[in-house]
């Protein structure tokens, strides 16, 4: 941990050219620096589970109790 504190910039610098190390506090192992991890796009069928959920069974009678109209927020007024 000294020594990332006197090279912190250096440190960030390895890190960035993909470097993984392990930082450690009184000799015991305590984070990992390393390069950060790069966005990619995925295709829709990559993903397309996370928006496969069953709807709620209880929506049409929760909807009931709503006492404000249902509207647009951004519908011009």
């Amino acid at each position: 941990m000294k020594d990332l504190r006197r090279h912190a910039a250096d440190y960030v610098k390895r890190a960035e050219a993909g470097e993984t190390m392990l930082i450690t506090v009184a000799g015991r192992p305590s984070t990992i620096l390393g390069p950060a991890g790069r966005k990619t796009w995925c295709a829709f069928d990559e993903v397309a589970d996370i928006f496969r959920t069953d709807t709620d069974p209880t929506w049409e009678a929760d909807r009931g109790l709503i006492d404000d109209p249902i509207a647009d927020p951004w519908a011009s007024r």
